[in-house]
């Protein structure tokens, strides 16, 4: 761990909103102390947010940060990235965020490959808007809005991003810090886009997806001799939907961030006129 810089560098003054017992207090905090002990420091630490009950943690964190809109927190992770190589960019987001309208972001992040992290807290609810199904509850899940069960077969995120090419996929535990820290700590230290789903239960409105039911319920791979490089391990645990796996599921350890391929390794403000017109088209495309 860095001798200057402690988790708690990257606390605000602001206080945290959420319901007490919240699973986002333990997500936050693994974050924290993962971003401590890799190195980083608050001024060179960018956080990135949508909508829904993660979306303040950029408020709750003393980093540079945006709040942006609903489902669009990685193509601003993408922008900054690309603009500021040495920032380490966090992106945080939820279930809802992430796996319904900012699907189609997802699968493109995870492709491109941008050296980043991506951690999704994922309490299988819309927690913001008092409790709808989302797109991870359970075909059977009873919510207000779906009394009888959304009758549709929850996203698998994982699967998502393998199809993808992701080069790095783990599962956490928000409840569980010292394995959920060590999990993001891998993310940040990996090079390429990191995919983190962290289980976040969700206190007030989800009374299935438990605290107790994870704990009971977690397999932790650590304890099962996994080799996180082994692709068609990674393959079948991935669609195992009889369990629930922790710790990171595939890891490409050759891969090669987008950034670093195509040379965007230079802070955009600091590059003369001039510029190579191939390495601007290269950013343009994003937009």
């Amino acid at each position: 761990m860095s001798s200057e810089v402690r988790f708690t560098d990257f606390k605000s003054d602001k206080q945290p909103t959420w319901c007490p017992g919240c699973g986002d207090f333990g997500t936050m905090n693994g974050m924290m102390k993962a971003l401590a002990e890799t190195g980083n420091d608050p001024d060179n630490t960018f956080v990135v947010a949508g909508i829904g009950c993660s979306g303040k943690i950029g408020t709750y964190m003393h980093s540079y940060a945006l709040h942006g809109v609903h489902g669009r927190a990685l193509p601003v992770g993408t922008g900054v990235k690309l603009a500021n190589p040495d920032l380490e960019v966090m992106v945080a987001g939820g279930d809802g965020d992430g796996y319904s309208i900012g699907a189609g972001h997802f699968v493109h992040a995870v492709r491109r490959n941008v050296d980043m992290t991506y951690v999704v807290m994922d309490n299988r609810i819309y927690g913001l808007t008092k409790g709808q199904a989302s797109p991870t509850s359970r075909e059977d899940f009873e919510t207000s809005t779906t009394p009888d069960g959304s009758k549709q077969p929850p996203v698998n995120p994982m699967a998502l991003a393998l199809a993808a090419g992701a080069t790095f996929i783990a599962q956490s535990f928000s409840s569980d810090a010292l394995r959920h820290q060590e999990i993001i700590q891998k993310a940040i230290e990996h090079d390429g886009f990191a995919f983190v789903n962290t289980f976040s239960p969700c206190v007030t409105f989800n009374d299935v997806d438990t605290y107790d039911y994870f704990r009971d319920s977690l397999v932790d791979l650590d304890d099962e001799g996994h080799d996180p490089t082994d692709y068609d391990a990674a393959k079948d645990m991935i669609l195992d939907s009889s369990k629930e796996y922790m710790g990171v599921i595939y890891q490409d350890e050759e891969s090669v961030s987008y950034e670093e391929q195509h040379g965007l390794t230079e802070n955009m403000s600091e590059i003369p006129d001039g510029a190579p017109e191939d390495a601007m088209d290269l950013v343009r495309e994003f937009y």
